[in-house]
């Protein structure tokens, strides 16, 4: 990747004493996209660290705003010219960029997200698009509950719980688990992707609560590789953010080509979702939102008749406030 000065500048912090006190502004974003039904994220690889997704420094001699500063760098280290963006979270936790805290600057990271169609061309070589799930197993119920919830999740969360200190602890976390994973009376909740990882990093399931209390790593490859820093934490908000906010708001448009089909769309909102809907009844909402147009076009899909093309009709973001796609449960 081609270093900017702004990452120089990053990569060579001074380390003195008058540096304690001093906060730097970094940006990190999750960009998505969505090829062959799957969810992707672009990372950033780094030789024997972990994957990262793309982040730097604000610099506010250069950079009129956080946003313009986000899609300078951005454009400058992958090629890509980013479209839709929305911040997300400051992230602000002291050490999350050091694990020798004393004289480091403490980092303030802006997190945002981003989305992006699949086939835009990545000019940097060490940046990659990477599954979401395979950060997150335990978010794709396209197929049936995921077998990493019924171990080792759940009986190291049941243990977790156990341990609490008293009986106002232990009802407390079992309660945060049965919401997070669902139980009995309480049903899956597709956008509590964030509540879900910090409780796996609370309990220590995950690799990054190891490193970050500079315990020795535990191998849990079952729930995922650790990301650098707090990234995973910042892709989970992303996640649960777009899973909420795809309801309300067209911006799985933002995902798809000019003209697709209405499986093609379906297929879009359920790699994003993480669960399977009704055919008959996505298309019936898609029709009463007024979300989509014919173009008048025909592709072939399999040995079927082929498919009518649709395209987004944009002008309806100006006819109500909140046009998108409110999902019903899940299919079992």
């Amino acid at each position: 990747m081609k270093t900017s000065k702004k990452h120089a500048r990053q990569k060579n912090l001074p380390n003195n004493s008058s540096n304690s006190r001093a906060v730097l502004v970094g940006l990190s974003v999750a960009i998505v996209s969505v090829k062959d039904e799957q969810p992707r994220v672009l990372v950033v690889e780094r030789e024997n660290k972990p994957d990262a997704i793309p982040f730097g420094n604000f610099d506010p001699l250069e950079h009129r705003t956080l946003d313009t500063g986000l899609l300078k760098w951005v454009e400058e280290q992958t090629g890509l010219q980013l479209g839709y963006i929305e911040q997300l979270y400051t992230f602000g936790d002291r050490g999350r960029h050091t694990t020798h805290l004393g004289d480091n600057p403490r980092v303030l990271s802006v997190g945002y997200l981003a989305l992006t169609r699949s086939d835009r061309v990545l000019a940097a070589t060490d940046s990659k698009w990477r599954d979401c799930y395979s950060y997150f197993p335990w978010e794709d119920w396209r197929s049936k509950s995921p077998k990493v919830i019924r171990t080792p999740i759940i009986p190291a969360l049941r243990k977790f719980a156990k341990d609490g200190m008293g009986s106002r602890q232990i009802g407390q976390r079992r309660n945060r688990i049965a919401m997070c994973f669902g139980s009995k009376d309480i049903a899956w909740d597709e956008e509590k992707v964030l509540e879900r990882y910090e409780l796996l990093y609370e309990s220590g399931l995950v690799a990054e609560a190891q490193i970050d209390r500079g315990l020795e790593s535990v191998n849990h490859a079952t729930l995922g590789p650790s990301m650098m820093y707090d990234h995973r934490r910042i892709l989970a908000t992303a996640m649960g953010r777009l899973r909420g906010k795809m309801k309300y708001r067209p911006v799985v448009f933002e995902l798809m080509p000019p003209e697709f089909t209405l499986l093609e769309l379906q297929r879009t909102v359920e790699a994003i979702s993480g669960i399977r809907l009704h055919k008959q009844n996505f298309r019936r909402l898609v029709e009463s939102q007024g979300l989509v147009e014919g173009t008048g076009h025909h592709s072939k899909q399999g040995r079927g008749r082929p498919a009518e093309q649709f395209r987004f009709r944009r002008d309806v973001l100006l006819q109500r406030p909140t046009p998108g796609f409110l999902l019903g449960p899940r299919l079992p």
